[in-house]
């Protein structure tokens, strides 16, 4: 879970949004931008009204133009298709009524003369009247609510069908595509239009020349009434031409070129100068002015006397620079001398502990000696290799530490002569808590080893297993799980033991059967 910076005050600090991190030359072109965006919204606006004004006038030529076509197309194939739904109702109760044949080829002399053909057969397909042709007997298409049947054929015209109900007799007539096409041409309309007539396929009855590529076009879907055949019109509508596309792209052009010189000034003005000042400013070094050449050539007088201020901060903080080296050098001596002198103060602690070792009047005594003497070593050996590392702050040495650490030791330890250590530990430093944690955690392990076995050979090991972690294990047959490890874990050394994991942060791991204490500890890098 992230947490929020807080402020020097100890008040949670606004985090800056994605807009305050923007460079001010950006803030500033985009404020531009929305301020005078409007102005150019409002002249294209104007433009495209007067576009829509011609084209709503185009729609609505469009619109007369169309309804003018389809009531033509309506009434006339109506009219037909309606005497040649009477012919075949009488030819069905009747094959030899030649009168209503004749009347319906009168009805089709006019469309016989423009290339209709029109027949008229029995349940059999048998001709009854008119002429019959190879088109009449294909399946026609029967729209929802309709009785008649209608098909277009490609190239050719529409196919119209109608059927009597009780006798079966079909009336079948085919209007070629010229006599659609005159019989569809609108009167008033002024301009190329183009017109088809849609029935799932399509029969074009005029076209428009292609015009340019931006040419736009407005088009009308027109049902007839007469099966599912729909009038389909298009005339050209406002064209997008040079003088339009100027018009609409004018403003826009005048809206980034208005904003685009309005940035220029403020940036050469004022953005690139605070730009030049805070480079300046970034590349002041301690102990030296801020060059006064950068705040020279700057136009703005406001940012040119802020320049100046910036030197004289500069000096000042130089006067100020050469008092803090001068402190910091004696604090520097001093701690030192202190370091130096609780060294030399936990060596004669030591050293006094060893004199009344040797005068202890018994055996137990001299061992609590020695116990408190490895003790009071672990933390001088800590503190030692601490005060050389001082200088850099890169940690204390494990590998150092440690082996100085066990040859203690093993010196201090002259009651138990055959008792070995081994070090194996991989160039890591620590920081000096987790140091001290370490030192008193071998010496305890260590000693708890010895009061099982005088001649206890012991191993320590330091691994990196992660970039800042690294586990540290002493193992020893002395370790291995029996009634004297675990009286010494419950009468001494166990306690001492959990609160060393607590201060390192982490569990303390006891192998019984190979005799090895592991725990992670935490490192800052290597040597």
């Amino acid at each position: 879970m992230s947490k929020r910076p807080v402020a020097p005050g100890g008040d949670v600090a606004a985090t800056p949004s994605s807009i305050e991190r923007w460079p001010t030359g950006a803030k500033v072109f985009l404020i531009l931008s929305v301020a005078l965006l409007p102005l150019a919204v409002i002249a294209i606006f104007a433009t495209l009204q007067t576009t829509r004004t011609f084209n709503d006038e185009a729609r609505a030529r469009l619109r007369l133009a169309a309804a003018e076509s389809s009531r033509s197309l309506a009434i006339e194939l109506g009219g037909d298709m309606t005497a040649l739904r009477a012919t075949a109702a009488a030819l069905g109760r009747d094959r030899a009524d030649a009168a209503s044949c004749a009347r319906v080829q009168g009805v089709f002399a006019q469309q016989f003369a423009a290339g209709a053909r029109m027949t008229v057969l029995d349940r059999a397909g048998r001709p009854l009247c008119g002429t019959p042709f190879p088109e009449a007997r294909r399946p026609l298409r029967m729209a929802p609510g309709s009785d008649v049947g209608t098909r277009v054929v490609e190239a050719q015209g529409i196919l119209l069908a109608v059927e009597d109900g009780a006798t079966g007799t079909r009336g079948v007539a085919m209007f070629p595509t010229e006599f659609l096409s005159r019989l569809s041409r609108p009167s008033g309309l002024n301009v190329a239009y183009a017109a088809a007539l849609v029935d799932g396929e399509r029969l074009v009855l005029s076209t428009i020349e292609p015009g340019r590529a931006l040419e736009r076009r407005e088009s009308i879907r027109t049902p007839l009434g007469i099966g599912g055949l729909v009038l389909e019109m298009q005339i050209p509508s406002t064209p997008i031409s040079s003088p339009m596309v100027i018009a609409m792209l004018l403003p826009l052009l005048m809206w980034a070129l208005a904003a685009s010189i309005a940035w220029f000034v403020v940036d050469r003005l004022l953005i690139r100068p605070l730009r030049a000042l805070r480079s300046s400013v970034a590349a002041f070094e301690p102990g030296t002015e801020i060059d006064p050449t950068v705040t020279r050539g700057i136009p703005a007088q406001e940012i040119r006397e802020l320049g100046e201020t910036f030197r004289a901060i500069s000096r000042t903080v130089v006067l100020h620079e050469a008092g803090l080296a001068e402190g910091l050098v004696r604090q520097t001596k001093l701690t030192r001398e202190v370091h130096h002198r609780v060294k030399n103060n936990l060596q004669v602690i030591a050293s006094l502990i060893s004199l009344h070792a040797r005068g202890a009047r018994s055996p137990e005594a001299g061992q609590a000696y020695s116990t408190i003497q490895r003790r009071v070593d672990a933390l001088a050996v800590v503190h030692r290799n601490h005060f050389a590392e001082m200088e850099e702050s890169r940690g204390l040495s494990l590998r150092s530490m440690i082996g100085e650490l066990a040859a203690n030791l093993r010196a201090t330890a002259a009651d138990h002569p055959a008792m070995g250590i081994v070090v194996d530990v991989e160039p890591l430093c620590v920081n000096q808590d987790v140091a001290v944690a370490v030192a008193f955690l071998i010496t305890e392990l260590i000693e708890l080893a010895m009061t099982g076995d005088a001649a206890a050979k012991i191993r320590i090991s330091v691994n990196r297993t992660e970039p800042l972690r690294a586990t540290l294990r002493i193992s020893s047959p002395a370790l291995i799980e029996g009634d004297v490890l675990r009286d010494g874990l419950a009468s001494r050394y166990g306690r001492v033991l959990e609160g060393l994991s607590r201060q390192l942060r982490a569990k303390l791991h006891h192998d019984p059967l190979i005799g090895a204490f592991e725990i992670a500890i935490a490192v800052v890098g290597n040597e």
